[in-house]
């Protein structure tokens, strides 16, 4: 997996953190929410963040994914270099016994590897388009595994906003009371190890 790859997981994550709850919950009035009546700032609102980076390098189901993805993308990569050779070997034989053949014959072996070169290079984008489609699932899984325990896990704090943070991005500060990272992390991994699955969003179970 390349580094386009997890720049693609990164983005993934920091939505599934992110957009969620600013589209359920901003537009929910708040009990303490903030006044500027005086010219300062009250009583906020509920507001946590995510540590993008953190959650990705400890997430189980993560992890074992991008592990699987890579074992793939290596064992793509030696059958497409054993077969690469195999037909190099055998171009370079048909060059060495081309003067020992009739004209009809070197044009039928010369077909030949040319229809050989042709079949690997479309098996060759087939694979790498197959494993495309299966790391975009994963993506998808991901979002979907995130986005159903935060829901869950929001029914029982009640957050209006729960913001993705990571380095380089568009927050500057976070205050270290408000990372719930661990939290989402131990969730993540305690349902992920379980069954493998997210859990329903709907579900009542305690965590």
């Amino acid at each position: 997996m390349n580094n386009n790859t997890s720049l693609i997981w990164n983005i993934v994550l920091s939505l599934a953190v992110a957009v969620l709850f600013f589209l359920h919950f901003s537009g929910k009035p708040s009990a303490d929410s903030g006044s500027v009546a005086d010219g300062n700032v009250v009583a906020g609102r509920k507001t946590v963040y995510v540590q993008v980076d953190s959650l990705l390098k400890n997430y189980e189901f993560f992890k074992d994914t991008r592990k699987e993805l890579e074992n793939k993308n290596f064992q793509l990569e030696n059958e497409l270099n054993t077969k690469g050779r195999s037909l190099q070997n055998e171009v370079a034989f048909f060059q060495q016994k081309a003067q020992t053949m009739t004209p009809e014959q070197a044009r039928s072996t010369e077909a030949q590897l040319m229809k050989k070169q042709q079949d690997l290079m479309a098996y060759r984008d087939q694979s790498a388009q197959a494993l495309g489609q299966e790391e975009a699932k994963k993506n998808e899984e991901l979002y979907k595994n995130i986005r159903s325990y935060i829901d869950k896990y929001n029914k029982e704090n009640g957050y209006e906003f729960v913001l993705g943070y990571s380095l380089g991005g568009g927050i500057l500060f976070a205050n270290p009371s408000l990372d719930v990272t661990q939290k989402i992390l131990d969730g993540l991994n305690k349902e992920y190890k379980s069954d493998g699955k997210p859990a329903a969003a709907d579900s009542t179970k305690k965590k």
